[in-house]
Order: structure tokens, then C-alpha cells, then sequence
């Protein structure tokens, strides 16, 4: 068999293996790394036989440079600037501080429970003080956390990464040139650092002045041209000083991120998409040329290396790093102190590490592979698996993000805005109609005249973030649009609309997790209509222990009769849009609109001249109708007549 052709098919078998466990993994629901690796191995030279990556020679690195600058590059794009600024100090500290904890931690634990020698022991520490966007970024989407905590994990994922690339390349030369002068390592991180931070900056910002102007290119060719410049900025980088190309890559997608492209969202899907392929590439070719063999030759040891690295030398990271400099509580800390796994740059940069060593003839260049392999097996099997689960138990999921996002300006979308924004938590409204907008602002709500379906603005709005978004129109089909085109591209946690209940309706928003906001077949411009009028009352009650089926069968009996609406759900203290098919439990608090239908020009003969709602207990609602027991039917006994003697009377006798 040709040579050429072994390698196209070796790409071919790489590709098809790569995408099938990403599809796996999405049935699953579990991390996409854990099938990448079990298909490299299983088709590796210690599994079928089927893949040998020794194929491609150099051509090996040049695929993971070129892979790893696009995976960071669209780590950098994806970071949410304003959500950074939240947890900057916490984030700088990890970097930094961070960095050099995992350094001396893991250099210490490689050196005396897996026995290799100091210098091989840093360079093993230094290869695994990342953690990546690779990981980190398909976690979040399957966990979903709440923001500040994700916001601190992916920017840690994006930045450290090529952090401690340059810091295993400085390590590397140490070794191999025997120059360990203090002041002349610090100078070469931060001289690659400097190098490749300020080229990707300038060319960041260049790129994006480029595609704001040039009109006349078509969105595919800006997609192109953004990945032509990506790699031109990290060849340029890598010209001038080697390894500084990472770093570029990562701040030339920030400062692409920063320059607010219109065209951002195709690009993002773009690069996310390409991302998707080199990453299924990259782990399927480094986990087949794995050697099964040298990590058993670890013995014990490197279990136990691993194990201080995730119990030990990361919670003192995470303590260290985030006690002083942020607001996180210990349920958040926990969590990140749980979640570290290593990815896709760990694994590449051991790979030609350890082909550079073997070359060199220095012994350890097959020992640190395989303990960092089993470092990403170990972290991502563990911590991966049972992030969602830990998540859960911490109470720290995305389901109780706070804040919204609303489709319309209508009585009822103020009356909720006005809500939410007592509670201190934000929400925004959306709307074509400049008047009802200005009514809205008088209220002091964020308003944007604007449509729901332009993403610019939804992005503006912060629907990335906020826990919830409403779709409120008097058009159910335009609601239910709306709702699709959040769902899909924001992923907010709950996606809730306005809309009739019909099959069509029914089959479309079960596939896209969008949910009827309310109760069903709400007739919401009737609603208006009274909130405009002053003929509603806003109510709260506490659904209690003790006669919760009564309670629950006299609110879904006052929902039927058209009286009365849920529309906020109070639960374990978090506020949000009460879902049409909630499923209530004992405890929850249920703030509700009941219809008041005395006549408006009563109200105005008594002096009432629609005060403005405030939360109050209504009798109609918390005194609730008990069954009377039925009183017992009078029981009609047969007299039985007793067999007696019977006197006989004579009759009088007449004188």
C-alpha cells in the first residue's frame, strides 16, 4: 500500500472515530474526552491495531500547532469580557499564583511518589498546570453552573493554557541546555508572554476593523478570512519567538470579541464548529499512539502523584487563590476545587515532548507521557463524570441563575420586571413599540426598542447570563420563534413563552426545551386589559404541608374558571416564571394575578384610582372551600310488632 494513502486513510479512520464518540458522548451526556479517549486507545497499536499516528512524522506537530492556536483562539472568543470582570481578581490570582502552586505541588509529588528525578519531575508539573477550554467549555454546557463560577473556570481554561505551555517550554530548556539562571527564565516567559499578548492584541483589533469594513465580503469568506488571520498571527509570533504563538492566538480572540462584530455569532459557530473536528483529531491521534504498557509502569506511584495533585495540591490552589480576592461562597470554592480536569494541551505538548526528549537521549520522555495521560484520564473520568452530580448536591446549577429577559412591554411585562427587579435581580425588556418601550423606561426598566429576533441585541441584553427568558407578545407563533431562536443559539436555562397549545406547537417547542409560560392557552391581551384597567389584584400564598391537595384542586379550579394566573414560582428562594406544567410541591410561594371584576366605574365613584399592585394575601384564595361532611340520611327502622296479648275492651254500656 502506498505511502500517501495510508495517511489519507489513517486521517479518514481519524476523522470518522473522532466524530462517532462526539455523537456518543452527546447521547450520553457525558464529557466528549471520555469516548476520544477510549476510541484512540481501542484503535492505538495496544488496541486493534487500526491507527499508527508514527505515520505522519513531523507533519504530527504541525497538526497540533495549527489545532491547538484554533482551539484557543475560539477559547479567547468565547470569553464573556464583562462576566471576567466579575472574578478578574480571583482569575489573576489563578494565573499567577496558581501557576506556580501546581508548579512546586506536582513537581514535589512527581519526585517522591513516582521517583523521577527533579528536573523530569517539574517539566511533569508544568505540563499539567493547565487545564483547557476543551474540557472545560463541554462541562459547562452539560453541568451549567451558575455564571461566576463558569465565567472563573472557562477564563482559567483560556488563559493558563498558554501560560504553561511557554512555562514547560522554558522547563524543557532548562534540561536541555542546563541553564537554570533565575532572572533569565522569568525574562524568557515573560519576554514570549509580552511577545505574543502584544501581536495578538494589535492583530485582534486589526482583524476586527477589518471585517466591520469590508461590506462587500460574503459571511462565509469573513469566516475564512478570520481563520487565515488567526494563523497568521500565530505564525507570526512564532517567528519572532517561539512558543509566544499561543498567546496571540488567545488575545487576538478576546480583542475579535472585543471589537463587537456584527457578524460575531457566525464566526463564533464557525470556529466552534472547526474546534469540534480538531479537537475529535488531536485526542483520537495522541491517545492511539499511547502506550498502555508505560502507564502501568507507573506503578502505584503515579496513581498516588495524580490523587495529591487533585486532593491536596488544587484545593490549596483554589484556598489560596480566591480567599481574598472575590465573593465566592464555600459551595462555589468546593466545586472549583473539584473541577480541574486536563485537556487537549496537556496532551499535545507531552506528546512532542516526549518525542523531543527520546530524541535527545535523555531518559523520562515516556514516563511523563504516560503520567500525563493518566493525569487527563484520571481527572476527566473522576471530575468529569461527576461534576453534574456534584453541581447538583452543591446547589450551584444554572437553574438558579437569576435575572430575564422579555419579549414585549406589555402591562403584565412591567408588572414582572418590576418584580424581579425588587428581588435586586435584573431583567430586560424587548419591544418594536417605542411607546410601550417608554413606558417601560419611565418605570425605570432596561428597555431596548428593538426586535427579539436580532441577536445583537439579545446578546447586549446579557441573555447569555440571566437565568430565564419570555417570549410575551399577543402573537403565540411569533412567540414561539422567539423562544426557538433563544434556545438554540443562547442556551439560557429556561426558555418559556406565550403560545396556544396545539400539536404543531407542542412537537416543536418539546425539542427545543420551550416551555408554556403561565397556564395554557393564556389569553394575555385580555390579561392586559385588566392589569391597564386596575381590575386585578396581585396576591401571594404559600402552598402548606397540611392540606396541600385542597389548596392545590382550589387554585387549579380558580386557573380553570379564567380568575386567576400564577405567574411567578418562589422556590428554595430563588424567583423565577412560573412554567405552565410545574409540577408544585409544599413550600413554594406563588405570586399570582386574581381577576377583580367590579366595575371601573365603581371603583372610580369609591375614590379608587388603580394604586399601584402590591403583594397582598386575598381571601378568595387562602380561605379554601373544605367539603362539609356529609350529614347522615335518617335511617328508617321497620317497627316490628312484638306478639302480645291484647286486652279487649269492652264497650261502654249506655244506661
Amino acid at each position: 500500500m502506498e505511502a500517501s494513502f495510508e495517511i489519507t486513510l489513517l486521517m479518514i479512520i481519524t476523522v470518522i472515530a473522532g466524530i462517532s464518540a462526539q455523537v456518543i458522548a452527546e447521547f450520553c451526556k457525558v464529557p466528549s474526552i471520555v469516548f476520544l479517549l477510549l476510541f484512540g486507545i481501542l484503535l492505538g497499536s495496544d488496541g486493534l491495531d487500526i491507527l499508527h499516528p508514527n505515520l505522519l512524522g513531523t507533519g504530527l506537530e504541525v497538526i497540533v500547532s495549527l489545532f491547538v492556536a484554533l482551539i484557543l483562539f475560539e477559547g479567547g472568543l468565547n470569553l464573556e469580557l464583562g462576566e471576567l470582570g466579575r472574578v478578574s481578581g480571583s482569575l489573576r490570582n489563578l494565573v499567577t499564583i496558581g501557576t506556580l502552586i501546581t508548579l512546586v505541588g506536582g513537581g514535589i509529588a512527581a519526585y517522591w511518589l513516582s521517583e523521577f528525578p527533579w528536573p523530569i519531575a517539574f517539566l511533569y508539573a508544568s505540563l499539567v498546570v493547565v487545564t483547557g477550554p476543551t474540557v472545560i467549555s463541554p462541562l459547562l454546557k452539560q453541568v451549567q453552573v451558575d455564571r461566576q463560577v463558569a465565567a472563573l473556570l472557562e477564563g482559567e481554561g483560556v488563559l493558563i493554557d498558554p501560560v504553561g505551555a511557554i512555562l514547560a517550554v522554558v522547563v524543557l530548556n532548562i534540561i536541555l541546555n542546563g541553564d537554570a539562571d533565575p532572572v533569565l527564565v522569568f525574562s524568557g516567559l515573560m519576554l514570549r508572554l509580552g511577545i505574543g499578548g502584544g501581536i495578538g492584541l494589535v492583530g485582534g483589533l486589526s482583524l476586527g476593523f477589518v471585517i466591520k469594513r469590508a461590506r462587500f465580503l460574503s459571511d462565509d469568506l469573513k469566516n475564512l478570512t478570520v481563520l487565515a488571520g488567526l494563523w497568521g498571527l500565530f505564525g507570526l509570533a512564532q517567528m519572532l519567538r517561539s512558543e509566544s504563538g499561543l498567546m496571540a492566538t488567545v488575545a487576538a480572540g478576546m480583542m475579535l470579541r472585543a471589537s463587537s462584530l456584527p457578524e460575531e455569532r457566525l464566526i463564533r459557530r464557525f470556529k466552534g464548529q472547526l474546534t469540534t473536528l480538531a479537537v475529535s483529531v488531536l485526542f483520537i491521534l495522541l491517545s492511539a499512539d499511547l502506550s498502555i504498557a508505560s502507564i502501568f509502569a507507573l506503578g502505584p506511584g503515579g496513581v498516588l502523584t495524580v490523587l495529591v495533585l487533585m486532593f491536596i495540591v488544587r484545593p490549596l490552589n483554589i484556598w489560596l487563590c480566591t480567599s481574598w480576592s472575590s465573593n465566592l461562597n464555600w459551595r462555589q470554592k468546593l466545586f472549583l476545587c473539584w473541577v480541574a480536569p486536563r485537556g487537549i494541551v496537556s496532551a499535545s505538548v507531552a506528546s512532542l515532548f516526549s518525542i523531543l526528549l527520546t530524541e535527545r537521549g535523555i531518559n523520562g520522555g515516556d514516563a511523563i507521557k504516560a503520567l500525563v495521560f493518566l493525569t487527563i484520564l484520571m481527572t476527566v473520568f473522576v471530575q468529569g463524570l461527576s461534576a453534574g452530580w456534584v453541581a447538583r448536591w452543591l446547589g450551584i446549577t444554572s437553574t438558579q441563575a437569576t435575572g430575564a429577559v422579555i419579549i414585549g412591554c406589555s402591562p403584565l411585562s412591567r408588572l414582572l420586571a418590576r418584580l424581579f427587579d425588587e428581588r435586586g435581580e435584573a431583567v430586560v425588556l424587548i419591544d418594536t413599540d417605542a411607546e410601550a418601550c417608554r413606558l417601560a423606561a419611565e418605570e425605570n426598566v432596561r428597555v431596548f426598542v428593538s426586535s427579539g429576533l436580532d441577536a445583537g441585541v439579545l446578546e447586549e441584553a446579557g441573555l447569555g447570563s440571566v437565568g430565564t427568558f419570555l417570549a410575551m407578545t399577543n402573537n403565540g407563533e411569533v412567540n414561539v420563534v422567539l423562544a426557538q431562536r433563544a434556545a438554540e443559539e443562547f442556551h439560557p436555562p429556561r426558555v418559556l413563552a406565550v403560545f396556544p397549545r396545539d400539536p404543531q406547537a407542542s412537537a416543536v417547542n418539546k425539542s427545543h426545551k420551550v416551555h408554556q409560560a403561565f397556564v395554557p392557552e393564556l389569553p394575555i391581551k385580555a390579561w392586559n386589559d385588566y392589569l391597564s384597567s386596575g381590575a386585578v389584584k396581585l396576591g401571594e400564598t404559600m402552598l402548606r404541608d397540611e392540606g396541600f391537595a385542597f389548596q392545590q384542586a382550589h387554585l387549579q379550579a380558580l386557573i380553570r374558571s379564567g380568575e386567576l394566573i400564577p405567574i411567578l414560582l418562589e422556590r428554595d428562594d430563588h424567583l423565577q416564571i412560573m412554567p405552565a406544567q410545574e409540577e408544585w410541591e409544599a413550600g413554594d410561594r406563588i405570586i399570582y394575578l386574581l381577576h377583580d371584576p367590579r366595575p371601573t366605574l365603581l371603583k372610580l365613584l369609591s375614590g379608587t384610582t388603580q394604586p399601584r399592585l402590591t403583594l397582598e394575601k386575598l381571601a378568595a384564595v387562602e380561605e379554601i372551600p373544605t367539603p362539609e361532611p356529609a350529614l347522615e340520611a335518617p335511617v328508617f327502622v321497620e317497627a316490628q310488632v312484638t306478639p302480645r296479648e291484647t286486652e279487649v275492651v269492652p264497650p261502654p254500656i249506655s244506661s
